[in-house]
């Protein structure tokens, strides 16, 4: 398919954004955006839909879809492993302004006038975030944790639970049939 009819960037339009390495089959929408690319590595078969934003130092596995409307803001870091997703209109924070009213808020205000806090986001391997969530900064989302839709996560989630609310609370374990599908692919 000719890239002009294509939505998808071909493998030479990938290449010219600059990620700091990007792997194969990768699936990037031309109307996502990028922000500090030099410093993104994005594993094999990663698919970002239209209108993502991604800034800032983010690492992506492999097998990893990113949905529609999605931002992911890296200043301090974001990680995501292998089989993980991120459903439409969710935002993930590394880094955030204190709203106290001790400080001034913005990347526009004067220097040193600000307090940004933050550090790494990770989201392990097989967690998969609902539509419309927010990750708050300096968390872990464990592996095969699973957030509901229009959920609050402000602090770290347990390996295998289903979680939702503001903030997200446990609500039950997550069956783990998927690992056995992942090994019957696998061997084939």
């Amino acid at each position: 398919m000719s890239t002009k009819t294509s939505s998808f960037l071909s493998d030479a339009e990938l290449a010219e954004i600059g990620f700091k390495t990007i792997g194969n089959g990768c699936l990037i929408s031309r109307y996502a955006r990028f922000y500090g690319a030099s410093e993104m590595t994005i594993g094999n078969n990663v698919r970002i839909d239209d209108y993502c934003i991604l800034s800032g130092k983010i690492t992506l596995g492999s097998n990893i879809h990113i949905s529609a409307y999605v931002a992911l803001y890296g200043a301090m870091g974001i990680t995501i492993d292998d089989y993980s997703g991120i459903s439409a209109r969710s935002t993930v924070y590394s880094a955030m302004d204190d709203f106290g009213g001790d400080y001034m808020i913005g990347p526009m205000s004067p220097e040193g006038t600000t307090n940004v806090t933050g550090g790494l986001v990770h989201l392990g391997k097989f967690v998969q975030i609902g539509a419309h969530c927010l990750v708050f900064p300096n968390l872990t989302i464990s592996e095969g944790a699973v957030v509901g839709a229009a959920s609050l996560v402000r602090e770290d989630l347990a390996p295998w639970g289903i979680y939702f609310g503001t903030p997200a609370r446990f609500h039950r374990e997550r069956s783990k049939q998927l690992l056995n599908l992942l090994q019957i692919h696998n061997e084939r």
